[in-house]
């Protein structure tokens, strides 16, 4: 579903997939988002595939089924972009964008990121987005982490990103590992202001 056919206006989103656990958290995230946006930039990186093939059974390609193979449906929105393509649009700070999603984020790459290193697509997108001042939601999911890891969310958080864990609540009566997943899914598009119904509003009904 697209929100515009004004490019000027269009809905742009930036999302990564990096080689930590979590790849469900990425699937069910990229489902919602393809409804919100007119472009998703998507990164994957190879530890990734494998992850996502291992925890979801999916894959991902460079054709025209990657929307198919990954969603399970059918979306013109996202575009797969190559680790080394550095010409492509997340990589430069004209790209006009409503921000950045890692999810999962691995530890190496928040440590790359807080370092400032730009060693791939995935690390210089979330670097432009720091130096643009623009959105970056980082959803690690290691655990437990270590005082290098808790000093580089820190340093990420410092520098004006989001650190939002992946770390699913149970007041809002669960019953299934979706329903946990749908917890940390929601929580990403909150920060992204985007409307959503996979959980409630805490207490609103009360608060009504």
């Amino acid at each position: 579903m697209s929100i515009t056919t004004d490019k000027a206006e269009s809905r742009r989103l930036i999302v990564a997939i990096t080689g930590a656990s979590g790849a469900p958290y990425a699937v069910r995230f990229l489902q919602i988002a393809v409804q919100h946006y007119d472009e998703i930039y998507l990164a994957v990186s190879e530890q990734a595939r494998q992850v996502i093939a291992l925890e979801t059974g999916r894959s991902v390609s460079f054709d025209d089924q990657l929307s198919d193979s990954l969603l399970g449906f059918h979306s013109d929105v996202l575009r797969l972009v190559e680790k080394r393509n550095y010409f492509s649009p997340p990589a430069s700070g004209s790209f006009r964008n409503d921000g950045m999603v890692i999810v999962p984020c691995s530890m190496g790459t928040a440590g790359r990121i807080a370092g400032g290193i730009s060693d791939d697509i995935v690390t210089r997108a979330a670097d432009v987005c720091l130096k643009e001042r623009r959105k970056l939601i980082l959803v690690p999911r290691e655990t437990p982490w270590n005082l290098i890891h808790l000093r580089n969310l820190t340093t990420l958080a410092e520098a004006g990103a989001t650190i939002l864990p992946a770390c699913p609540g149970f007041y809002h009566g669960a019953k299934t590992i979706n329903d946990l997943v749908d917890h940390v899914v929601a929580r990403i598009l909150q920060q992204l202001n985007i409307e959503h119904k996979l959980i409630p509003e805490w207490q609103h009904d009360e608060e009504m």
